[in-house]
C-alpha cells in the first residue's frame, strides 16, 4: 500500500478532484458563453480558476465568471470540440499579428491543461492533448 502524506502534491496522472472552478463568461446574444482561449501551441482549451484572486490576476477586475463543476465544463465545450481543460492558468503574451487582419488579437494562456479522463491533470507546461 503506498500512503502519501495529504500535503503532498499527486502525481500528474493521479486522478485530482478540481472541486468549484471559477470559469470566464461573455456576454452574447443568448445570454453568458465559457470564453475559450488557445494553449501556446494553438488548441482551443477551456479554461478555470481555483480561486477568484487567481482569475482577477490573470483576465483582470472586469472579467465575469461562473462557478461549475469540472465535469459540467467539460459537458459544455466537447459539442464544439475542446476536450482540453486548462486550470489556472497564467497569462502569457498576446501574439505579435492576429491571424486574419479583421480578428483582434487574443491572450494565450499556460499553464497544466487537464487532459484525459475527468479528474486527471497533465503536468506538462505548454503542452496539450485531446482526449
Amino acid at each position: 500500500m503506498n500512503r502519501r502524506s495529504p500535503a503532498e502534491d499527486p502525481e500528474p496522472s493521479e486522478p485530482v478532484p478540481a472541486g468549484r472552478l471559477l470559469v470566464p463568461v461573455r456576454s452574447g446574444p443568448l445570454g453568458r458563453t465559457a470564453r475559450l482561449f488557445r494553449t501556446p501551441l494553438g488548441e482551443r482549451t477551456a479554461v478555470a480558476f481555483t480561486s477568484e484572486q487567481q482569475l482577477l490576476t490573470v483576465l483582470g477586475p472586469a472579467q465575469a465568471w461562473i462557478t461549475l463543476a469540472e465535469p459540467a465544463l467539460r459537458a459544455l465545450t466537447e459539442p464544439l470540440g475542446v476536450t482540453t481543460l486548462t486550470v489556472d492558468p497564467q497569462l502569457a503574451a498576446a501574439p505579435a499579428r492576429p491571424r486574419h487582419e479583421d480578428a483582434p488579437a487574443r491572450p494565450l494562456l499556460v499553464g497544466p491543461p487537464c487532459t484525459g479522463a475527468p479528474g486527471r491533470r497533465h503536468a506538462a507546461l505548454g503542452t496539450a492533448r485531446s482526449r
